[in-house]
């Protein structure tokens, strides 16, 4: 089963480009651009990545993101995502960032847009790997911050294609979010969430009725609900799962215990990402695995993860039919 999903085509919906900084690129960056760190080597950093919850998670991605500086940092950062995407079989990712943990701290906007943008085009032409980028509004700011950034980011239309919602549920629903995603849907940008993670099934409700999402990033607390599980298999509103990340942050105390199979079989739209995979122990491959490890999965329920997160991805309908392709292409000589 692990050689099957090693060579299974994938798509990749949920990924904190900020969030696959990995400790040896971390101090590589700081050395380069003069910043102490608190840890001595990147094993001991390596060990710090033991987390209570999602809050405890945050204060040490955010330390992280300090060493990203010039644009070359973000391009080295984005570079070396799109190789551990090549060697997962990554046809297609679409990835999230953050601008507003680094203009906070003075990066300019479009050195962090410049820098993700110029290694996407290259991993397209040097990898083949196809792209989009979202950007994301930090939710325990406040909504003003995020429509200060939505107009820094009018100049780079042609490089975003949409705009999240991340960091802590907690204190922080959906419709504090209202006018700038309003704003957000009038310029042209498509929208996601996060929601129904460490918060609420009325979260993922309220990210699809008052933030007019197109996918729900998590959604794994609709299964408190229901009547929005339902609506989910009806609708087929995407939900962008990441396993190895829900268990980190003590979601689920066990894979054996994640829902993620239980929804993929009542026909909810699944997906498995990797969410932030240098902090969470997993890049694609590694969580199929998880979750194929705790649960007896079929080679055509594996590859459905794919062929949902096909439909569920913003490229244009002759590539989506070309990867659906590759993928039953690669299911018939499975099986």
């Amino acid at each position: 089963m692990n050689a099957f999903i090693q060579g299974l085509p994938k798509v990749e919906l949920h990924l904190h480009i900020e969030g696959s900084l990995e400790p040896e690129l971390l101090f590589t960056l700081a050395q380069r651009n003069n910043i102490n760190l608190p840890y001595s080597s990147p094993e001991a950093l390596r060990k710090a990545y033991e987390f209570d919850d999602l809050q405890s998670f945050l204060d040490i991605y955010y330390q992280g993101a300090n060493a990203l500086i010039t644009e070359q940092d973000f391009y080295d950062l984005t570079w070396a995502y799109l190789q551990r995407c090549h060697s997962d079989k990554v046809m297609h990712t679409e990835i999230f960032f953050d601008p507003q943990t680094h203009t906070e701290r003075g990066i300019a906007f479009d050195t962090v847009i410049n820098g993700i943008y110029r290694a996407l085009q290259d991993g397209q032409h040097k990898l083949a790997i196809s792209s989009h980028i979202i950007m994301c509004f930090l939710r325990h700011l406040s909504e003003e911050s995020a429509i200060d950034t939505l107009k820094r980011a009018l100049d780079h239309k042609d490089k975003i294609i949409g705009v999240g919602l991340d960091s802590s549920e907690q204190g922080h629903p959906p419709k504090k979010f209202q006018n700038v995603f309003t704003q957000a849907r009038d310029e042209g940008f498509l929208t996601v969430a996060h929601a129904g993670e460490e918060g609420p099934a009325q979260n993922i409700v309220d990210a699809i009725d008052i933030l007019g999402v197109s996918r729900v990033d998590h959604g794994v607390r609709c299964v408190d609900s229901p009547e929005l599980l339902d609506s989910l298999v009806e609708s087929q509103m995407p939900l962008t799962v990441c396993p190895l990340s829900n268990i980190k942050l003590r979601v689920f105390d066990d894979m054996s215990q994640h829902n993620i199979v239980e929804l993929l079989r009542r026909g909810v739209a699944v997906t498995i990402n990797s969410d932030d995979p240098a902090y969470f122990g997993g890049y694609m491959t590694d969580n199929f695995q998880a979750v194929s490890a705790a649960h007896a999965m079929t080679y055509n329920e594996l590859a459905q993860f794919t062929l949902n997160a096909i439909d569920a991805s913003f490229i244009d309908p002759s590539l989506k039919h070309e990867y659906r392709r590759r993928v039953e292409e690669y299911l018939g000589k499975s099986i």
